[in-house]
């Protein structure tokens, strides 16, 4: 028996799992890539034969879980695909939204290719194939263990990201054996206080876990925090009297802010707030399914449906849906816009960036994780010229970032959520930027849990115990880095020196900051452990070294 990593390894995008056992293979997830992931996987074929996967097991939603699973059924998967049933809902919504996309991508890159000389670009999958897949969705409710396939049974656990997305508890053995091995997969888990669904539930149980690690370094502003920031950047963008731009993720994110603009127009009754758009004609069938699902929302939400009042309509608020009616935006001197998509990729967010981004009264709010390659990614790190649709547009907007609104747990949330596991457990750490599963794997390993950070490509035996146990010369808890990665490493003692040179030139200089800005501690915090960690971990192999030179 043995998990193989083909996605979200070393990177944030395309999650894609596979459970081996002599009788049968079983996917964890099927996601596209997105940002830089994307241009560095473009054109991959998958590493396995689709018409050999039994089945495929999905996390949520999003497109970096399920964006692939047309394809995998365009090359001849016939399984069925299990999913709870508001992500069997939300999928039919996503899906169609992706084969729209690619073909429109493909028809433009077509054309571009013909005064080339170049031949026509085809899109990865249509809009059949996408109809074909969902016919086999399997829609299973949360809390109850189901079986999928002998020596194979899995129980979908609410984990708070989006709706409808599961933490999956996966009982595995090889046909006909009585030992079982537990492993659990995380998916994307929510924050502990969650607003819009409940928190991820907790597991207590296992033998291995594959947890996230998209927020693994760091920590979001609280709750209370977060409101207080939206609230004073609010009122300054609508002093200026310039459009408000809002790149969201038409699932969760959209629903998460009108129901936060619902809550300020209820504390400022007086504040005069221009009106608010969501220019997405697939943001007005996941609202719709958001409200259908009313018992899986949190405890807040609940109670405004049962009074009839929709937590999803601000005052002023409407949806927009045809594309003629998002172009008359642009001629609005004023207006709140939320459009995907969420990390300016694509979708209408796009044409309202290229009519606003050059004026200084725009404000843009960044509410949810921007990738590495994103334009969006640009935007936040200082970019001051940008390409819209072939034209450069120089940037004067403001920016709000503001990452107390996501929804994904941060260090400190995944930690709790870890702490709930018998130290037996070893966690396979995924879906994070190499130092955002490296700080993760840190906290870990302080608490005393055997960790594994894999590389795309790497395969876990889940028959043996103790399998990811480090192997330190010291006793500080270190996490094992995939061997690839390591063999990547070049060794040099001037870098070594370089290296603990500048480390403490940066001290000094933090030192400093720090001192004058205190504020910053709750961001700085977690990073500093993880590198005095690591620190301390280098010192010991080195003395260990130096004590057997001396022998």
């Amino acid at each position: 028996m043995k998990l193989r990593i083909f996605g979200a390894a070393g990177e944030v995008t395309g999650s894609n799992f596979m459970i081996e056992t002599s009788g049968y293979k079983v996917l964890v997830d099927c996601g596209t890539h997105q940002g830089t992931d994307e241009e560095k996987h473009e054109g991959e074929q998958f590493p396995y034969s689709p018409a050999e996967v039994d089945a495929v097991l999905l996390t949520h939603a999003h497109i970096d879980h399920s964006g692939r699973i047309p394809l995998l059924v365009k090359q001849g998967f016939k399984g069925k695909i299990y999913c709870t049933h508001a992500t069997s809902q939300l999928i039919e919504v996503l899906l169609r939204d992706s084969a729209h996309i690619m073909k429109e991508d493909a028809e433009w890159r077509s054309r571009k290719n013909a005064r080339r000389g170049l031949p026509k670009v085809e899109p990865l999958y249509g809009e059949q194939d996408v109809e074909d897949a969902l016919t086999f969705r399997s829609p299973i409710p949360y809390d109850e263990v189901v079986p999928v396939l002998p020596g194979l049974k899995v129980r979908y656990r609410e984990a708070g990201h989006i709706l409808g997305s599961a933490i999956i508890e996966a009982w595995i053995s090889e046909e006909g054996a009585d030992k079982e091995v537990k492993v659990v997969f995380s998916g994307d888990l929510g924050p502990m206080d969650g607003v819009i669904e409940k928190p991820p539930a907790v597991v207590e149980e296992a033998d291995f876990v594959l947890i996230e690690s998209t927020y693994g370094d760091r920590l979001h502003k609280s709750l209370e925090d977060t409101r207080a920031e939206f609230q004073e950047a609010m009122e300054a963008a609508i002093r200026t009297g310039g459009k408000v731009l809002i790149p969201t993720f038409v699932v969760d994110r959209a629903q998460r802010m009108l129901y936060e603009f619902k809550l300020l127009q209820k504390k400022l009754p007086d504040l005069k707030m221009p009106d608010i758009y969501l220019d997405s004609p697939m943001g007005v069938k996941t609202t719709e399914i958001y409200s259908s699902h009313a018992p899986l929302l949190s405890r807040d939400l609940k109670k405004l449906l049962m009074n009839n009042e929709d937590p999803f309509e601000p005052n002023g608020f409407s949806f927009v849906r045809s594309a003629d009616e998002s172009r008359a935006i642009n001629a609005m001197e004023d207006g709140i816009v939320l459009a995907g998509s969420g990390m300016c990729s694509g979708g209408r967010i796009m044409h309202h960036l290229k009519h606003s981004l050059y004026k200084k009264d725009t404000h843009v709010f960044f509410v949810g994780y921007q990738a590495y390659g994103t334009l969006g990614r640009r935007l936040v790190d200082g970019a001051k010229n940008v390409r819209i649709a072939g034209e450069e547009i120089s940037v004067a907007a403001q920016f709000h970032t503001l990452n107390g609104f996501s929804a994904h747990a941060d260090r400190d949330d995944l930690l709790q959520w870890a702490a709930n596991f018998p130290k037996k457990a070893q966690f396979i750490i995924i879906h994070g930027e190499p130092k955002s599963s490296q700080s993760l794997a840190l906290g870990l390993a302080d608490a005393g849990y055997a960790t594994l950070i894999p590389a795309i490509g790497d395969e876990v035996e889940l028959t043996q115990r103790a399998a990811l146990s480090p192997s330190a010369p010291s006793k500080i808890t270190m996490p094992v880095i995939s061997q690839r990665i390591l063999d990547r490493i070049e060794f040099n003692s001037k870098d070594i020196e370089t290296a603990l040179n500048l480390i403490s030139a940066r001290t000094a200089q933090m030192q400093q900051l720090l001192i004058k800005n205190e504020s910053q501690y709750r961001d700085v915090m977690p990073l500093l452990i993880s590198a005095r960690t690591l620190l301390e971990a280098a010192a010991a192999i080195s003395e260990n070294k130096g004590a057997e030179t001396e022998k």
